[in-house]
């Protein structure tokens, strides 16, 4: 199987999981991460859910699926111990054309989730396109002691950059020898050591003397898409 590799907005989007076991528990919490609106289907369910239930973070209905439940759903997870359940919601999701996962069986999934590394904006997929979690999830854990929390420093000063450069009337092509300069003169060294007078130095020789990383973070608005190519 060769998969297509793609990241998904799924801010406000009504998910749905199905079942409340461990499992289920693990997928709810990722999509809420991600700002889903996230129900969850099972006769029984886990204190977590519960507790999120409780708080109005997600809804929560205590009963056995049924293909209905798939209405108005843009992804579905199954998370259940029942294979044949497990096939029912694959089935209905694939009438519908909906976004479909089931936990552990990547043969009956339109799409599988990879082990992900988190630093802030910055987010690492690994995928051995389910052919082995247990080696997904030792490249993450690889991958989680080479990539620390400066990258999400880092990803916001650079992020910080790039609005106050498109601010300026700065054609975005221009962008890329500059944030090239910045990295290859060690900006993640410096910023992983929090060393802000050399940082400010370096700032200001690439990008001129207004750009300094106290003003910069400052400004940072965490809502701001930054993204690039």
């Amino acid at each position: 199987m060769r998969y297509y590799p793609v990241n998904l907005n799924i801010k406000g989007r009504h998910c749905l999981v199905v079942g409340g076991g461990a499992v289920g528990t693990r997928k709810v919490v990722s999509l809420l991460e991600c700002g889903a609106r996230v129900s969850v289907i099972s006769p029984e369910v886990t204190d977590r859910l519960n507790g999120l239930s409780n708080q109005g973070k997600i809804k929560l209905e205590l009963r056995p699926f049924k293909e209905s439940d798939l209405e108005c759903v843009f992804l579905v997870i199954g998370a259940t111990d029942d294979e044949i359940l497990n096939r029912r919601i694959h089935g209905s999701a694939e009438k519908r054309g909906l976004l479909c996962n089931i936990a552990d069986r990547p043969e009956i999934c339109n799409f599988i989730l990879p082990a992900v590394v988190r630093r802030g904006s910055l987010i690492i997929s690994i995928s051995t396109s389910g052919r082995s979690p247990a080696m997904a999830k030792k490249l993450r854990k690889d991958l989680e002691l080479q990539f620390g929390q400066e990258y999400k420093v880092l990803l916001q000063l650079m992020g910080a950059i790039r609005q106050k450069l498109l601010s300026q009337a700065h054609a975005p092509e221009a962008h890329k020898p500059l944030f090239e300069s910045l990295l290859n003169a060690g900006l993640i060294e410096l910023v992983r050591d929090d060393r802000r007078e050399e940082i400010n130095r370096l700032l200001g020789d690439v990008l001129g003397m207004e750009f300094t990383y106290e003003a910069l973070m400052e400004s940072m608005d965490s809502d701001t898409d930054f993204s690039t190519t």
